[in-house]
């Protein structure tokens, strides 16, 4: 799908495995490494990403928030650190939390000319956010941001599923947005 000059694809494997400039790690309100996805970022940056979290984000970050860093020994320029929210039902405002997420790494793309990024799913792991809920919000917020934003550098945005299922699911998503 292309809104404005901008490309949105889903894509089937790891964020790690994109030829992108940037990749989004889902990662925690302390910025410190963990499980999942940030632990395989963190693993395959090596010890550089850590030291660098640790000037740049020294209390970590707030829900909703993105911190950009180097990609250290990845074969990504960039790394858009986002806290998602933890899944308490949907009455504790994680819709408005996710959507910051994708918004926030959106605008830190942007302000740092990026001109390719790939999220994974942010807070659909160990964090509850269920699936179904948390692909089509994501799809539509980047879209949203898309048309906001015309003149953005991103040219190419890439949702990078490890799992059948994301991929199925935020295939889905965006699909429905083409309708």
């Amino acid at each position: 799908m292309q809104i404005n000059d901008t490309i949105i694809e889903v894509i089937r494997g790891s964020v790690l495995d994109q030829g992108v400039e940037a990749i989004v790690n889902a990662a925690n309100t302390a910025m410190r490494g963990g499980g999942g996805v940030d632990g395989a970022i963190h693993r395959a940056a090596g010890r550089g990403l850590m030291e660098e979290l640790i000037r740049v984000a020294p209390h970590g970050a707030k829900t909703g928030t993105a911190v950009i860093t180097g990609g250290h020994n990845l074969k990504q320029k960039h790394v858009l650190h986002t806290p998602g929210p933890v899944w308490n039902g949907g009455n504790s405002g994680e819709p408005e939390k996710l959507a910051s997420c994708y918004r926030s790494c959106l605008d830190l793309a942007d302000a740092n000319h990026l001109t390719s990024l790939a999220f994974c799913s942010i807070s659909t792991g160990i964090y509850g956010y269920p699936l179904a809920q948390a692909a089509p919000l994501a799809v539509r917020t980047v879209a949203d941001w898309l048309r906001a934003h015309p003149d953005t550098s991103l040219s190419r945005i890439v949702f990078a599923m490890y799992q059948e299922n994301e991929y199925q699911v935020f295939t889905e998503a965006l699909n429905a947005l083409r309708q």
